[in-house]
């Protein structure tokens, strides 16, 4: 039999523990051979422009390291989810169980990525969403193995715009129009909930179905309602449509327009222009932040692609940031899932775009500086999101208990948490 001393003697290599016999074969090759990580975009379908910005953003992070972190090399897998929760659970399957990644990254749409996350329910793989925002994967239906690395849930962003709306512009009457889909319906609720718990009314909620393209009975409905300001929720296509449509019906400079993050995220305001100047949003990011981090990074991004980024591109960007800050801090060990989790929720990150500390809450969701953004021209004749106030570290709980606020419903076209008065 061995004695203590040379078992000592035979394992201590290279200035560390390395185990011998099987446990030390299996740890060598662990951190042997790259990272391997599945990306899923959207390439076709009808977000295909926001997935090309995926990979843009997630990309441009490895390129910047080298694709190298902690002496591992990363290489990135790219599966097109087709905008569709079929082809995206294909596509995740393919990527676990013949590609063998180490975790997957990514998804656009909510349906999409909750398919994948019900898949990775079952596998265990780690599953890291930076911009699908259904409220529920980090409140009542959270998954531990899914995490929002770099991402937000969709009704944490519009309730700062709700108190700043009411405490700070006197605002006391609101119609809310927006897209009906889940995502829509967080977001109108987020903000009607707060806005009417402060005090305020919702005059009327206006549901409209994706691909709009005449906006002309909401907007006479409006008019005819004269509210103080108006929230909207509508993204890609949609947003273009109202905006343009807000401004040739006579809306523009009447009733102040609000919206919630991605009504003015760049992918939208690059292709409308002076339509959208003076709508005010809420967000993390802001483009047009003076912060030297965020226009180091603007500026960098603008270099590369030849335009401003959007929140998909800075989403992932960060993403990858902070998933290379857990890698490191494993030693480039992914291979035991648990630690590497647990350092993923662990990470503060500080060099990020956004120029502030970002960590996660206990559920699994960043805790943000957000914004109060009004799009405004640039010397250079495009238009971006600039701060002109801020609410810190806001949850996505804002200042509920997390369990007593969990115990409403999910926000749905039926239930907006509205308080009669």
């Amino acid at each position: 039999m061995m004695d203590r001393r040379s078992f000592v003697k035979k394992t201590a290599v290279l200035g560390g523990l390395a185990l011998s016999g099987p446990i030390g074969n299996a740890l060598a090759q662990s951190t042997k051979g790259p990272v391997k990580i599945g990306l899923l975009a959207p390439m076709t379908g009808v977000v295909a422009s926001g997935g090309k910005e995926i990979i843009e953003g997630f990309n441009l992070y490895w390129d910047e390291t080298g694709h190298k972190v902690a002496g591992r090399d990363i290489k990135v897998i790219i599966e097109d989810d087709g905008s569709n929760p079929d082809v995206a659970l294909q596509k995740a399957r393919k990527l676990v169980e013949q590609e063998k990644v180490d975790f997957l990254v990514g998804d656009l749409l909510a349906n999409t990525g909750l398919a994948v996350a019900e898949y990775v329910k079952g596998t265990g793989t780690p599953y890291f969403i930076p911009v699908i925002a259904a409220d529920d994967l980090t409140q009542r239906k959270r998954i531990p193995n899914v995490i929002r690395v770099a991402g937000y849930s969709a009704s944490q962003m519009p309730r700062p715009l709700a108190d700043w709306a009411f405490r700070k512009k006197g605002m006391r009457k609101v119609i809310t129009i927006g897209q009906d889909y889940a995502f829509g319906h967080e977001q109108c609720g987020g903000f009607a909930q707060l806005f009417t718990e402060l005090g305020g009314t919702i005059l009327a909620q206006h549901w409209s179905p994706l691909n709009t393209q005449d906006f002309s009975p909401y907007l006479a409905q409006i008019q005819s309602a004269n509210p103080d300001a108006v929230f909207a929720m509508e993204t890609g296509a949609d947003a273009n449509r109202l905006i343009q449509q807000w401004e040739s019906f006579g809306l523009k400079g009447k009733i102040p327009l609000l919206g919630a993050q991605n009504f003015t995220d760049q992918s939208v305001i690059r292709t409308v222009g002076a339509e959208a100047e003076g709508i005010i949003t809420s967000a993390h990011f802001a483009e047009g932040n003076p912060n030297p981090a965020t226009k180091k990074f603007v500026a960098d991004y603008d270099a590369k692609f030849k335009h401003l980024p959007s929140l998909y591109g800075f989403s992932h960007y960060s993403a990858a940031m902070w998933i290379a800050q857990a890698i490191t801090a494993v030693h480039g060990d992914v291979s035991n899932r648990a630690a590497f989790l647990d350092a993923v929720r662990k990470v503060v990150l500080t060099n990020s775009p956004l120029g502030s500390a970002v960590s996660l809450d206990a559920y699994g969701n960043p805790i943000y500086d957000i914004f109060i953004r009004q799009v405004v021209k640039r010397p250079d004749g495009r238009y971006w999101n600039v701060p002109i106030d801020t609410y810190p570290k806001v949850s996505q709980f804002w200042t509920y208990k997390p369990e007593e606020y969990m115990k409403q419903p999910s926000y749905s076209r039926t239930f907006q948490g509205i308080k009669k008065s």
